[in-house]
């Protein structure tokens, strides 16, 4: 059975647990370690390329991760683009989640307007397909 390697911040949520492994059929969730986690979730802005910024997730992956596992990739536009190429050159699957949003308008006493969103995850979705 395939394993679900994630890299995104903040973790996974239960009904994302439940439909990984109903709907990619996972017996295992890999998180990443702490370094790389906190790696992933302070991509410097200034920095004009990240291909090497990335290295360590994609080290981790190649020493980790077998060909048709599952990658949850979410965050950074640019760093997902890169990682999911790598996926896909790897022979990894690379998805991220969907999600509905709802949307809760608050009117306030002194007229400004409060507005909260709740994202409920629906399915995985394959990158490129």
């Amino acid at each position: 059975m395939p394993a679900l390697f994630l890299i995104m911040n903040p973790g996974i949520t239960e009904s994302q647990v439940a439909d990984a492994r109903s709907s990619l059929g996972v017996d295992r969730i890999v998180e990443m370690p702490e370094a790389l986690a906190a790696l992933w979730s302070q991509i410097p802005a200034d920095l004009p390329a990240i291909g090497r910024f990335l290295q360590p997730l994609r080290a981790w992956l190649q020493d980790s991760a077998s060909p048709g596992d599952y990658v949850l990739i979410q965050g950074d536009f640019g760093a997902c683009y890169l990682l999911v190429n790598f996926a896909l050159s790897s022979g990894l699957v690379p998805v991220y989640s969907t999600s509905c949003r709802e949307a809760v308008e608050n009117h306030q006493p002194d007229g400004t307007v409060e507005i909260s969103h709740k994202f409920r995850h629906r399915l995985f979705r394959r990158y490129g397909a």
